[in-house]
């Protein structure tokens, strides 16, 4: 954002995760949704229905509507009635929902209907099911006429939702607004809500918008059988509308950027002027990308950028061309394989880019050569994509390496070499990874505690790493808390605070790794005694544990949480939300802000009631006595017991 230039809606500070940032916005712009619940999207579809029940108007008074149909097909065909009958209506899905729509998307996008899907970007079942991260269902439907824009993070997800908004019904095209998956749908981060009135003003009513083909005072035939003297042309025509979605897609970013200050563009570039390689790639992979070019730079001294294209349709082929032409090399990284086709759709039409600009095709800069391409995947089914795995993409182009297909994050012959892999949090970054069971309410917290410390104006990012497995088998989830904003979207090695809901992880996992000297470790464990606690821990983990000058607290939330909940159906998750007291009392960083204890309580009680007052004053209250006892209960194992132990 310009910091000479003051905007009239530089937007409400919030955390937010992906798909509340899209209930946000749709919530107040649209008419309805209609949506069958497939995961990833499911919370999107949840969220607005939730609205819905609550009774809430859109900008213009009216009220929502929410229909849940019998198929991700039967969504679809709902939402194009909508549309048809002049209503501004979403659909939220992800994976196999998708691409059983597909039939209905081209219909909708041959009737010129402005409709925006919400995609949370779900790799398809193909050997294995996997309910995660992946772009082959969104690259399956990328002949169905709709426009495409990807978000990186969750203020992309609630901004991209307006401007796909604008541009459709502006040129009279469907878009598709894709995240990640779990990856971007449920990590929550510091984000600007837009204001209402900037809603108001950049949208506009539906009526005013959107035509009614269903109106009975002008009928009109649609959807019409047409023979060989009508098909022809009549698909062919449809070029005239296409051809002017771009301008009207960059006039809705430029609009978006002089009411907000926050900028977007076809494409992305970071760092590209005078680098001599880049990496490409869709998503949240491409902060990552961004966040280890400021480390391969600053430390390692190689000139690289990144390029993320924010639209896929329409493809950006001249910007990028424009953008890379320079480069010795680039390398494209895609989360999805597709080993049967020239290469995977990204690289594809970048290579088709840059031969219609060697071939000198108006609108496309000039070139006399074209970089080296490398082309891999990685990050299918949310599999972990990592600094290291960038570094070894950039060193493989340094080296010149063989231009054949490459994978990262995995052991296989194709396999790039990943395992220089840096901390590139930002400076003074605090981060948490915690080891628990499903159902115990702990990831909840983690959204909880990001919430709050948001609150404080800190930048804040908090996932978990769900399994496609439900309650009762184990779970990670991560936090991390920084002065600046965060953009590294990976599982999290270097860590100041392990909480173990579950003592077990130590014999299943090693949760001490990564955790960095002089760093916290929380142990649940029914033990009210220091020394018994110690001695329940594993010998090879006492050593760490001393090695690194490590605290260990320790509680029995179990307890705590049968104690406080007065539904028996919540004492279970409330052995999480005791953690959020021990974090608060523990937590190093909360010092500087200077609180005291009831005003720290006074924020949490605003974020309870937040995401609770809904179940009632009573589950209110009992979550503020779990946390108020995890705060004055918790205990540390004293150090003479830690340093007791080495000698014996």
């Amino acid at each position: 954002m310009s910091q000479d230039k003051k905007f009239p809606y530089p937007g409400i500070p919030n955390t937010r995760d992906g798909s509340e940032a899209v209930i946000y916005v749709d919530s107040h712009i649209t008419q309805g949704a209609c949506a069958y619940p497939i995961t990833s999207s499911s919370k999107m579809g949840e969220g607005y229905a939730k609205v819905v029940a609550d009774g809430q108007q859109n900008l213009w008074g009216e009220t929502l509507a929410f229909m849940e149909l019998e198929s991700e097909h039967s969504s679809a065909s709902t939402c194009e009635g909508f549309a048809l009958a002049g209503g501004r209506v979403s659909n939220f899905t992800s994976g196999q929902g998708l691409v059983l729509m597909k039939e209905v998307l081209y219909t909708i996008a041959g009737k010129r209907l402005p409709v925006v899907f919400h995609i949370g970007a779900r790799a398809l079942t193909s050997q294995s099911l996997n309910v995660h991260a992946g772009h082959d269902d969104v690259m399956a439907v990328t002949d169905t006429g709709w426009g495409m824009v990807f978000a990186k993070n969750a203020q992309e997800a609630g901004d991209l939702a307006l401007i796909a908004r604008r541009a459709a019904e502006d040129s009279e095209t469907p878009f598709m607004a894709v995240q990640d998956g779990f990856l971007t749908t449920h990590t929550v981060e510091s984000v600007l809500d837009p204001e209402p009135e900037m809603m108001r003003i950049y949208i506009g009513p539906a009526s005013e918008k959107i035509r009614n083909l269903m109106d009975p005072g002008n009928p009109l035939m649609i959807g019409v059988v047409q023979n060989q003297d009508s098909y022809m042309k009549g698909k062919i025509a449809q070029r005239y509308y296409y051809d002017q979605v771009e301008g009207f897609l960059q006039n809705a970013m430029d609009e978006f950027y002089h009411l907000t200050g926050r900028r977007y563009n076809m494409i992305e570039s970071y760092r590209l002027e005078g680098a001599e390689y880049a990496i490409v790639s869709l998503g949240g992979a491409a902060e990552t990308a961004i966040t280890t070019a400021d480390y391969i730079r600053d430390t390692m001294g190689i000139p690289v950028g990144v390029l993320h294209p924010t639209v896929f349709r329409p493809f950006p082929g001249p910007q990028i061309v424009d953008a890379l032409k320079h480069v010795k090399a680039f390398s494209v990284l895609e989360r999805m394989d597709n080993p049967l086709a020239q290469s995977n759709p990204l690289t594809v039409e970048i290579k088709a880019a840059f031969a219609d600009a060697l071939n000198g095709i108006p609108d496309y800069p000039q070139i006399d050569r074209i970089p080296q391409i490398y082309s891999g995947a990685g990050g299918l089914g949310s599999r972990d994509i990592r600094p290291g795995d960038f570094i070894a993409m950039v060193q493989n182009m340094r080296q010149e390496g063989p231009r054949r297909f490459f994978v990262v994050g995995i052991k296989h012959d194709l396999a790039l070499d990943g395992s220089f892999d840096p901390d590139i949090r930002p400076a003074g970054a605090f981060s948490m990874r915690g080891h628990s069971v499903g159902g115990y309410g702990s990831v909840t917290t983690n959204k909880v505690i990001a919430t709050i410390l948001g609150s404080l104006g800190l930048h804040v990012q908090a996932y978990p790493k769900y399994g496609s497995e439900k309650k009762g088998l184990p779970t990670t989830y991560y936090l991390t808390i920084a002065g600046e904003p965060i953009q590294t979207h990976c599982e999290l090695e270097q860590v100041e605070f392990v909480p173990l809901n579950d003592v077990n992880a130590f014999r299943t996992a090693n949760p001490l790794h990564g955790l960095q000297e002089e760093g916290m470790i929380f142990i649940q464990s029914s033990k009210t005694e220091p020394q018994e606690v110690w001695d329940a821990i594993p010998k090879r983990a006492q050593k760490t544990i001393r090695e690194k000058r490590i605290r260990v607290l320790s509680l029995d939330t179990v307890a705590i949480a049968r104690d406080v909940a007065t539904q028996p159906e919540l004492q279970q998750r409330m052995q999480g939300i005791v953690l959020l007291g021990i974090f608060l009392k523990s937590a190093p960083f909360l010092k500087e802000f200077d609180l005291t204890e009831e005003q720290l309580f006074e924020r949490v009680e605003d974020v309870i009631r937040r995401f609770w007052q809904r179940l009632g004053e009573q589950v209110v209250q009992d979550n503020l006595q779990a946390i108020r006892r995890g705060y004055s209960e918790v205990f540390e194992i004293p150090r003479e017991i830690i340093e007791q132990m080495q000698e014996g």
